[in-house]
């Protein structure tokens, strides 16, 4: 191996693992917040409802990607110029990371286990709902048509293959973000303010977004196949996604809206207004 090679491998690993970091740590604010305040109120709980299920399904993805002999065969066998998934163990690392943190938050809601103060309003929306059990109706008609249409019950690559539940999982964690991030833009937009929810959380969540990419393109200029962006859509657009969200309501909190607070503070609803609050922001 080369001393560029050895350089470009080294510089993946540094940024998959700072990239991780800032994902991981944007994930603690929110559970701090709702302990000091022993409550919940401001954080719809859609959100962890939702996030949960999300990155059930990315820690799916990331480790059958980096731990199935079947799965990497498949890949392999639909990217013979790439053969190696771009997932990497700091990928799966964050999805359980990420599934923990989103559990905990989920827990704060069950006020026989925390004794914190829950709103009455704080129930999961039909349309939240109808998407968490339509994921699952998805992932089950995927299975079924592999064991209908494929020639070996899954195990032949280049047909309908056990790959394409995993790919279906990595597309529902993706609907999953684009649907997150939406209440709380909207949120802002109609208060006319942001406060309430902590950029910090925002510009690590941006970091992270950024850096994810900036990997995912390094590995593939890497091995000369940018097949390994087609290959790993999930990080491809899951990082898009992030990075659009996040410069929305970087956006909205120091251009769009940053003479609100005081106003906001002294005559405007509280952003912990159950009636108002679409959930806070965190990471993908």
């Amino acid at each position: 191996m080369s001393q560029l090679e050895a350089f470009i491998r080294a510089l993946s690993r540094l940024l998959g693992w700072i990239y991780t970091f800032c994902w991981s740590a944007s994930f603690y604010p929110q559970p701090i917040d709702n302990y000091r305040r022993k409550a919940t109120t401001g954080l719809a709980i859609d959100f962890p409802t939702i996030n949960v299920l999300g990155f059930v399904c990315y820690a799916v993805y990331t480790g059958t990607f980096l731990y199935s002999p079947v799965i990497r065969h498949q890949y392999a066998a639909r990217h013979p110029l790439a053969p190696e998934p771009t997932v990497r163990f700091n990928d799966f690392a964050f999805a359980l990371h990420a599934v923990v943190l989103s559990g905990l938050v989920y827990s704060q809601f069950w006020p026989s286990i925390w004794g914190f103060r829950v709103s009455r309003f704080q129930r999961v929306s039909k349309p939240i709902a109808g998407l968490f059990w339509g994921a699952f109706v998805a992932v089950a008609m995927v299975i079924c048509v592999i064991l209908v249409k494929s020639p070996d019950d899954g195990y032949e690559p280049l047909s309908w293959a056990w790959i394409d539940v995993i790919y279906t999982l990595s597309y529902v964690k993706l609907v999953i973000t684009v649907v997150k991030y939406v209440p709380q833009a909207w949120v802002n937009h109609k208060r006319k303010s942001t406060r309430g929810w902590n950029i910090v959380q925002i510009l690590l969540d941006f970091t992270g977004g950024v850096l994810s990419l900036a990997q995912l393109i390094l590995d593939s200029a890497f091995q000369d196949d940018w097949s390994g962006v087609t290959g790993n859509p999930i990080k491809f657009l899951l990082s898009n996604v992030s990075i659009f969200f996040d410069l929305l309501f970087m956006v909205q909190h120091y251009i769009l809206y940053r003479d609100a607070e005081n106003k906001d503070k002294n005559n405007g609803p509280s952003m912990y207004s159950p009636l108002l609050s679409g959930g806070l922001p965190t990471s993908a």
